[in-house]
Protein backbone atom coordinates (compact mmCIF):
# COMPACT_ATOMS: atom_id res chain seq x y z
CA UNK A 1 0.00 0.00 0.00
CA UNK A 2 2.72 2.48 0.76
CA UNK A 3 4.07 1.57 -3.03
CA UNK A 4 0.92 2.45 -4.83
CA UNK A 5 0.95 5.39 -2.19
CA UNK A 6 4.11 6.54 -3.19
CA UNK A 7 3.45 5.92 -7.22
CA UNK A 8 0.11 8.45 -6.32
CA UNK A 9 1.97 10.92 -4.99
CA UNK A 10 4.47 10.48 -7.99
CA UNK A 11 2.11 10.40 -10.61
CA UNK A 12 0.50 13.57 -9.29
CA UNK A 13 3.88 15.62 -9.15
CA UNK A 14 4.32 14.42 -12.83
CA UNK A 15 0.90 15.82 -13.79
CA UNK A 16 1.69 18.93 -12.41
CA UNK A 17 4.87 19.43 -14.24
CA UNK A 18 3.46 18.56 -17.26
CA UNK A 19 0.68 20.93 -16.88
CA UNK A 20 2.81 23.83 -16.05
CA UNK A 21 5.05 22.90 -19.06
CA UNK A 22 1.78 23.07 -20.96
CA UNK A 23 0.98 26.38 -19.51
CA UNK A 24 4.36 27.71 -20.51
CA UNK A 25 3.91 26.73 -23.84
CA UNK A 26 0.83 28.12 -24.75
CA UNK A 27 1.69 31.46 -23.38
CA UNK A 28 4.37 31.48 -25.82
CA UNK A 29 1.53 30.31 -28.50
CA UNK A 30 0.10 33.57 -27.14
CA UNK A 31 2.42 35.39 -28.06
CA UNK A 32 3.39 34.35 -31.29
CA UNK A 33 -0.32 34.24 -32.58
CA UNK A 34 -0.25 37.96 -32.04
CA UNK A 35 2.33 38.06 -34.56
CA UNK A 36 1.57 38.64 -38.02
CA UNK A 37 1.33 34.68 -39.63
CA UNK A 38 2.80 33.30 -42.39
CA UNK A 39 0.36 32.20 -45.34
CA UNK A 40 1.24 28.47 -46.61
CA UNK A 41 1.99 28.02 -50.29
CA UNK A 42 1.29 25.38 -52.40
CA UNK A 43 4.33 23.16 -53.88
CA UNK A 44 4.18 20.85 -56.41
CA UNK A 45 6.65 18.15 -57.89
CA UNK A 46 7.20 15.85 -60.84
CA UNK A 47 7.68 12.73 -59.32
CA UNK A 48 8.09 11.62 -62.59
CA UNK A 49 10.85 13.55 -63.48
CA UNK A 50 12.95 12.53 -60.32
CA UNK A 51 12.66 8.76 -61.35
CA UNK A 52 13.99 10.07 -64.36
CA UNK A 53 16.98 11.60 -62.78
CA UNK A 54 17.38 8.69 -60.66
CA UNK A 55 17.23 6.39 -63.63
CA UNK A 56 19.81 8.43 -65.34
CA UNK A 57 21.73 9.13 -62.73
CA UNK A 58 22.35 4.49 -62.02
CA UNK A 59 22.54 4.32 -66.02
CA UNK A 60 25.60 6.45 -66.01
CA UNK A 61 26.99 4.96 -63.01
CA UNK A 62 26.57 0.78 -64.54
CA UNK A 63 26.66 1.10 -68.11
CA UNK A 64 29.86 1.67 -70.35
CA UNK A 65 30.34 4.58 -72.90
CA UNK A 66 29.43 2.47 -76.17
CA UNK A 67 26.13 0.68 -74.15
CA UNK A 68 25.11 4.36 -73.25
CA UNK A 69 24.72 5.39 -76.88
CA UNK A 70 22.68 2.39 -77.84
CA UNK A 71 20.46 3.32 -74.91
CA UNK A 72 20.19 7.12 -75.85
CA UNK A 73 18.73 6.37 -79.60
CA UNK A 74 16.55 3.63 -78.10
CA UNK A 75 15.28 5.89 -75.77
CA UNK A 76 14.07 8.50 -78.23
CA UNK A 77 11.97 6.03 -80.18
CA UNK A 78 10.58 5.67 -76.61
CA UNK A 79 10.05 8.60 -75.93
CA UNK A 80 8.10 8.91 -79.15
CA UNK A 81 5.90 6.04 -78.45
CA UNK A 82 5.32 7.52 -74.62
CA UNK A 83 4.17 10.87 -75.68
CA UNK A 84 1.59 8.86 -77.70
CA UNK A 85 0.56 6.68 -75.20
CA UNK A 86 0.05 10.05 -72.84
CA UNK A 87 -1.89 11.47 -75.48
CA UNK A 88 -4.16 8.74 -75.86
CA UNK A 89 -4.19 9.43 -72.23
CA UNK A 90 -4.55 7.18 -69.13
CA UNK A 91 -4.30 10.03 -66.90
CA UNK A 92 -2.24 12.24 -64.40
CA UNK A 93 -1.66 10.74 -60.85
CA UNK A 94 -1.49 13.20 -58.25
CA UNK A 95 0.27 11.86 -54.76
CA UNK A 96 -0.99 13.14 -51.39
CA UNK A 97 0.93 12.54 -48.19
CA UNK A 98 -0.97 12.37 -45.08
CA UNK A 99 0.77 11.60 -41.78
CA UNK A 100 -1.76 12.39 -38.61
CA UNK A 101 -1.34 12.80 -34.95
CA UNK A 102 -4.21 12.67 -32.56
CA UNK A 103 -5.81 15.87 -32.82
CA UNK A 104 -5.71 15.32 -36.74
CA UNK A 105 -4.46 19.26 -37.25
CA UNK A 106 -2.98 17.86 -40.43
CA UNK A 107 -6.37 18.10 -42.05
CA UNK A 108 -5.80 21.79 -42.73
CA UNK A 109 -2.91 21.39 -44.63
CA UNK A 110 -5.05 17.85 -46.39
CA UNK A 111 -7.93 20.24 -47.10
CA UNK A 112 -5.76 22.79 -49.27
CA UNK A 113 -4.26 19.75 -51.25
CA UNK A 114 -7.58 17.99 -52.02
CA UNK A 115 -8.80 21.55 -53.80
CA UNK A 116 -5.95 22.11 -55.38
CA UNK A 117 -6.15 18.71 -57.05
CA UNK A 118 -9.73 19.53 -57.53
CA UNK A 119 -8.88 22.93 -59.45
CA UNK A 120 -6.54 20.88 -62.03
CA UNK A 121 -7.77 17.56 -62.34
CA UNK A 122 -9.53 15.71 -65.08
CA UNK A 123 -12.14 13.05 -65.55
CA UNK A 124 -9.54 10.37 -66.57
CA UNK A 125 -6.70 11.45 -63.67
CA UNK A 126 -6.16 9.71 -60.36
CA UNK A 127 -5.15 10.46 -56.40
CA UNK A 128 -2.75 8.30 -54.90
CA UNK A 129 -3.42 9.32 -50.82
CA UNK A 130 -0.40 7.69 -48.29
CA UNK A 131 -2.18 7.22 -45.36
CA UNK A 132 -0.04 6.95 -42.19
CA UNK A 133 -2.19 7.68 -38.67
CA UNK A 134 -2.76 5.94 -35.66
CA UNK A 135 -5.93 7.79 -35.31
CA UNK A 136 -7.72 10.22 -32.69
CA UNK A 137 -10.45 13.07 -32.13
CA UNK A 138 -13.41 11.83 -33.97
CA UNK A 139 -14.21 15.01 -35.32
CA UNK A 140 -10.67 15.89 -36.87
CA UNK A 141 -10.45 12.54 -38.80
CA UNK A 142 -14.40 12.29 -39.74
CA UNK A 143 -13.29 16.26 -41.42
CA UNK A 144 -10.25 13.99 -42.88
CA UNK A 145 -12.34 11.16 -43.81
CA UNK A 146 -15.19 14.01 -45.56
CA UNK A 147 -11.89 15.52 -47.23
CA UNK A 148 -11.24 12.30 -49.77
CA UNK A 149 -14.86 11.91 -49.90
CA UNK A 150 -14.53 15.37 -51.74
CA UNK A 151 -11.95 13.42 -54.14
CA UNK A 152 -14.60 10.63 -55.17
CA UNK A 153 -17.71 13.23 -55.63
CA UNK A 154 -15.96 14.63 -58.13
CA UNK A 155 -15.75 11.73 -59.95
CA UNK A 156 -12.02 11.20 -59.86
CA UNK A 157 -10.94 7.73 -58.86
CA UNK A 158 -9.39 7.61 -55.18
CA UNK A 159 -5.95 5.14 -54.40
CA UNK A 160 -5.17 4.78 -50.81
CA UNK A 161 -2.27 3.37 -49.72
CA UNK A 162 -1.23 2.49 -46.07
CA UNK A 163 2.43 1.81 -45.55
CA UNK A 164 2.97 1.49 -42.19
CA UNK A 165 -0.51 1.90 -39.98
CA UNK A 166 -4.33 3.29 -40.73
CA UNK A 167 -6.19 2.06 -37.36
CA UNK A 168 -8.88 4.20 -35.95
CA UNK A 169 -9.49 7.35 -37.45
CA UNK A 170 -6.70 6.74 -40.17
CA UNK A 171 -8.73 3.15 -41.39
CA UNK A 172 -11.67 5.85 -41.37
CA UNK A 173 -10.18 8.07 -43.48
CA UNK A 174 -8.69 4.57 -45.70
CA UNK A 175 -11.93 2.95 -46.03
CA UNK A 176 -13.06 6.18 -48.54
CA UNK A 177 -10.84 4.58 -51.15
CA UNK A 178 -12.58 3.08 -54.94
CA UNK A 179 -8.95 0.93 -54.00
CA UNK A 180 -7.36 0.28 -50.92
CA UNK A 181 -3.62 -1.23 -50.58
CA UNK A 182 -1.73 -1.73 -47.49
CA UNK A 183 1.88 -3.61 -47.16
CA UNK A 184 1.89 -6.86 -45.61
CA UNK A 185 2.53 -6.22 -41.84
CA UNK A 186 0.95 -2.42 -41.96
CA UNK A 187 -1.57 -2.51 -39.04
CA UNK A 188 -5.48 -1.75 -40.00
CA UNK A 189 -8.16 -1.84 -38.45
CA UNK A 190 -9.46 -0.95 -35.45
CA UNK A 191 -12.75 0.07 -35.71
CA UNK A 192 -14.01 1.01 -32.12
CA UNK A 193 -13.56 4.32 -30.31
CA UNK A 194 -11.27 4.77 -27.40
CA UNK A 195 -11.81 7.16 -24.49
CA UNK A 196 -9.88 6.87 -20.73
CA UNK A 197 -8.71 9.59 -18.03
CA UNK A 198 -7.75 9.26 -14.70
CA UNK A 199 -9.27 10.43 -11.95
CA UNK A 200 -7.34 12.03 -9.02
CA UNK A 201 -10.81 12.74 -6.46
CA UNK A 202 -9.59 10.28 -3.74
CA UNK A 203 -5.70 12.00 -3.87
CA UNK A 204 -7.62 15.43 -3.06
CA UNK A 205 -9.73 14.26 -0.53
CA UNK A 206 -6.75 12.33 1.44
CA UNK A 207 -5.01 15.82 1.39
CA UNK A 208 -8.37 17.84 2.27
CA UNK A 209 -8.36 19.49 -1.26
CA UNK A 210 -12.12 20.22 -2.23
CA UNK A 211 -12.71 20.53 -6.08
CA UNK A 212 -16.17 22.23 -7.49
CA UNK A 213 -17.49 21.88 -10.94
CA UNK A 214 -20.86 23.78 -11.80
CA UNK A 215 -22.93 22.89 -14.76
CA UNK A 216 -26.23 23.81 -16.41
CA UNK A 217 -27.85 20.57 -17.85
CA UNK A 218 -27.66 17.11 -16.53
CA UNK A 219 -24.88 15.68 -18.99
CA UNK A 220 -22.89 18.67 -19.11
CA UNK A 221 -20.36 16.91 -17.89
CA UNK A 222 -20.40 12.91 -17.42
CA UNK A 223 -16.76 12.17 -15.93
CA UNK A 224 -14.40 14.36 -14.99
CA UNK A 225 -10.71 14.25 -13.95
CA UNK A 226 -10.89 15.90 -10.36
CA UNK A 227 -14.73 15.25 -9.28
CA UNK A 228 -16.78 12.39 -7.79
CA UNK A 229 -17.56 10.36 -11.13
CA UNK A 230 -21.29 9.01 -10.34
CA UNK A 231 -22.54 5.59 -12.20
CA UNK A 232 -24.96 7.84 -13.87
CA UNK A 233 -22.60 9.36 -15.31
CA UNK A 234 -20.29 6.69 -16.78
CA UNK A 235 -23.32 5.16 -18.01
CA UNK A 236 -23.90 7.74 -19.93
CA UNK A 237 -20.55 8.31 -21.52
CA UNK A 238 -20.45 4.77 -22.02
CA UNK A 239 -23.75 5.66 -24.38
CA UNK A 240 -22.32 8.12 -26.11
CA UNK A 241 -19.05 5.83 -27.50
CA UNK A 242 -21.53 3.64 -28.38
CA UNK A 243 -22.98 5.86 -30.43
CA UNK A 244 -19.97 6.98 -32.12
CA UNK A 245 -19.12 3.48 -32.78
CA UNK A 246 -22.55 2.53 -34.52
CA UNK A 247 -21.49 5.80 -36.72
CA UNK A 248 -18.09 4.64 -37.47
CA UNK A 249 -19.50 1.36 -38.95
CA UNK A 250 -22.08 2.62 -40.96
CA UNK A 251 -19.29 4.62 -42.19
CA UNK A 252 -17.07 1.38 -42.77
CA UNK A 253 -20.17 -0.51 -43.93
CA UNK A 254 -21.22 2.30 -46.88
CA UNK A 255 -17.64 2.44 -48.20
CA UNK A 256 -16.74 -1.44 -48.09
CA UNK A 257 -20.35 -3.00 -48.88
CA UNK A 258 -18.61 -6.33 -48.99
CA UNK A 259 -17.48 -6.21 -44.99
CA UNK A 260 -18.67 -8.58 -42.32
CA UNK A 261 -18.91 -5.39 -40.04
CA UNK A 262 -19.74 -7.45 -36.70
CA UNK A 263 -17.08 -9.32 -37.55
CA UNK A 264 -13.74 -6.42 -37.89
CA UNK A 265 -15.74 -3.88 -35.92
CA UNK A 266 -14.22 -5.29 -32.56
CA UNK A 267 -11.76 -2.75 -31.93
CA UNK A 268 -9.33 -5.18 -33.11
CA UNK A 269 -5.94 -4.61 -35.67
CA UNK A 270 -4.61 -6.58 -38.57
CA UNK A 271 -1.96 -6.49 -40.39
CA UNK A 272 -2.02 -6.29 -44.27
CA UNK A 273 -2.01 -10.00 -45.24
CA UNK A 274 -4.59 -10.60 -42.75
CA UNK A 275 -6.56 -7.30 -43.33
CA UNK A 276 -6.60 -8.55 -46.85
CA UNK A 277 -8.28 -12.24 -46.03
CA UNK A 278 -10.69 -9.98 -44.14
CA UNK A 279 -11.39 -7.65 -46.89
CA UNK A 280 -10.51 -4.78 -44.76
CA UNK A 281 -8.28 -4.18 -48.01
CA UNK A 282 -7.90 -4.85 -51.86
CA UNK A 283 -4.34 -5.48 -51.71
CA UNK A 284 -1.11 -6.10 -50.35
CA UNK A 285 1.64 -3.77 -51.89
CA UNK A 286 3.48 -0.56 -51.20
CA UNK A 287 3.01 3.30 -52.12
CA UNK A 288 6.37 2.90 -53.51
CA UNK A 289 5.04 -0.55 -55.98
CA UNK A 290 2.07 1.57 -57.22
CA UNK A 291 4.02 4.33 -57.85
CA UNK A 292 6.28 2.70 -59.82
CA UNK A 293 3.69 0.32 -61.91
CA UNK A 294 2.03 3.43 -63.49
CA UNK A 295 5.54 4.83 -64.14
CA UNK A 296 7.00 6.08 -66.84
CA UNK A 297 3.32 5.59 -68.85
CA UNK A 298 1.74 8.19 -66.69
CA UNK A 299 2.95 11.78 -65.30
CA UNK A 300 3.01 11.51 -61.57
CA UNK A 301 3.00 14.81 -59.45
CA UNK A 302 3.40 15.30 -55.37
CA UNK A 303 0.84 17.61 -54.43
CA UNK A 304 2.22 19.43 -50.53
CA UNK A 305 0.52 22.42 -48.83
CA UNK A 306 3.55 23.59 -46.95
CA UNK A 307 2.99 26.22 -43.91
CA UNK A 308 5.67 27.99 -42.36
CA UNK A 309 6.31 27.82 -38.65
CA UNK A 310 6.73 30.28 -36.30
CA UNK A 311 8.91 30.58 -33.18
CA UNK A 312 6.48 28.75 -30.75
CA UNK A 313 5.45 25.86 -33.37
CA UNK A 314 8.93 24.96 -33.80
CA UNK A 315 9.72 25.20 -30.20
CA UNK A 316 6.43 22.91 -29.59
CA UNK A 317 7.42 20.72 -32.21
CA UNK A 318 10.79 20.71 -30.80
CA UNK A 319 9.57 19.92 -26.85
CA UNK A 320 7.42 16.85 -28.56
CA UNK A 321 10.08 14.78 -30.07
CA UNK A 322 12.38 15.47 -27.39
CA UNK A 323 9.51 14.47 -25.06
CA UNK A 324 8.85 11.44 -27.40
CA UNK A 325 12.88 10.45 -27.00
CA UNK A 326 12.90 10.38 -23.41
CA UNK A 327 9.80 8.09 -22.94
CA UNK A 328 11.16 5.63 -25.11
CA UNK A 329 13.97 5.75 -23.57
CA UNK A 330 12.39 5.05 -20.58
CA UNK A 331 10.02 2.26 -22.37
CA UNK A 332 13.20 0.38 -23.73
CA UNK A 333 14.45 0.33 -19.79
CA UNK A 334 11.71 -1.42 -18.32
CA UNK A 335 11.75 -4.71 -17.67
CA UNK A 336 9.93 -7.12 -19.71
CA UNK A 337 7.15 -8.03 -17.66
CA UNK A 338 6.33 -4.52 -17.05
CA UNK A 339 5.96 -3.74 -20.72
CA UNK A 340 3.26 -6.57 -20.91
Amino acid sequence: MEFLYDYGLFLAKAVTLVAAIVLVLAAIAGIAAKQKQGKGHLEITSISDQLKDITDYARQVILDKASLKKLAKAQKKEQKQEKTAKENESGRLFVIDFKGSMDAHEVDRLREEVTAVLCIAEKQDEVLVKIESGGGVVHGYGLAAAQLQRIKDKGLKLTVSVDKVAASGGYMMACVADKLLASQFAIIGSIGVLAQLPNFHKLLKKNDIEFEQHTAGEFKRTLTVFGENTDEGREKFQQELEAVHVMFKSWVSENRTSLDIAKVATGEYWYGSQALELGLIDQIGTSDDYIMSVFPERDIYAVKYAVKKNVAEKLGMSFAQGTERALMRVVNTLPEWFKR
